[in-house]
């Protein structure tokens, strides 16, 4: 069985993340979204709203789970029997990023890391550029699943 980990604070999911996941199903016979928590991180949602946003986004997926963890995100795996963490990248600063954390992870634990690139349709988006439209009372609901829009 292919089992990966999405992870991601997802504070909030965003069509981004929604483009990267339902592009994955094909490749993994199960995904589970991890939502991070971080005690010294300020959230503007509660983990149980961003686990629910996500629920309802997926809830037609069989393939996908969600789950919540703390700390190293390569724990969670060995733990969730995962051999794959996805990420999606953006653009070339998002790549150097990941691939310094991608080629730890798979020194430390052998898991390997699946990049997709974002659509370019969703490229621009962020949950920190949603989240300050949100702040500012603006319109963000081209950038998010219908669960996030209230």
């Amino acid at each position: 069985m292919r089992r990966a980990i999405f992870p991601g604070s997802f504070d909030p999911i965003t069509l981004g993340h929604q483009d990267i996941i339902e592009r994955s199903i094909p490749l993994f016979d199960e995904i589970i979204i991890a939502v991070g928590t971080n005690s010294d991180k300020k959230y503007m949602f509660t983990l149980e709203q961003r686990i629910k946003f996500i629920k309802e986004t997926f809830a037609k997926k069989k393939s996908i789970s969600i789950a919540s963890y703390q700390g190293l995100t390569i724990e969670f795996c060995k733990k969730s029997k995962a051999d794959f963490i996805i990420r999606g990248l953006r653009n070339p600063a998002d790549f150097e990023f990941e691939k310094a954390i991608a080629h730890t992870n798979r020194s430390l634990s052998g898991i390997e890391t699946v990049f997709l690139l974002t659509a370019a349709k969703t490229s621009y988006i962020s949950s920190s550029i949603v989240r300050e439209i949100i702040t500012n009372k603006g319109d963000y609901t081209k950038l998010v699943p219908d669960a996030v829009r209230f």
